[in-house]
């Protein structure tokens, strides 16, 4: 298969199990599948794991981005995530009022010589980040069947 262009995610069943995909960009390959208990191979992290890495990583490198930007001297950031669903009425700054909505849990650990306002602010950042901006907005999916 050729790579695709920069921009481009192709996804594909490897045809080794049930479930498991092979996700190729331009430049990166690499498996995704779900776990033995529901059927999967576990050959890969499962989509959920991969919708959390892509904005625990975009908080870390913008936290990186925006230290080294401003002198703040963050020696490191780890994000951990959890994802979950919740009944929209225990949520109090959701706009779903009845029955089951996302949630994602983020904890940031900050490590470094800060101070409090710059712990503060590198908090305010980690919500700018890019993902964490789509996952926040309304998002519009076009799908289409292609190759027939």
């Amino acid at each position: 298969m050729n790579q695709p262009e920069p921009g481009t995610v192709v996804v594909t069943a490897t045809g080794d199990g049930t479930y498991t995909q092979q996700v190729t960009t331009a430049t990166h390959t690499l498996l995704v599948d779900e776990p033995v208990a529901v059927g999967g191979a576990d050959a890969g992290p499962n989509p959920y794991e991969l919708l959390l890495a892509s904005l625990g990583s975009c908080t870390a490198i913008t936290l990186r981005m925006y230290a080294d930007r401003k002198g703040i001297p963050l020696t490191r950031a780890t994000i951990r995530l959890r994802h979950d669903r919740i009944h929209a009425e225990d949520c109090e700054r959701c706009e779903t009022e009845r029955g089951m909505l996302s949630r994602i849990t983020r904890e940031i650990e900050l490590e470094g010589d800060l101070d409090d306002d710059q712990r503060a602010r590198l908090m305010l950042i980690a919500d700018k980040c890019p993902v964490h901006r789509t996952l926040s907005s309304e998002i519009a999916i076009e799908t289409r069947e292609t190759g027939r």
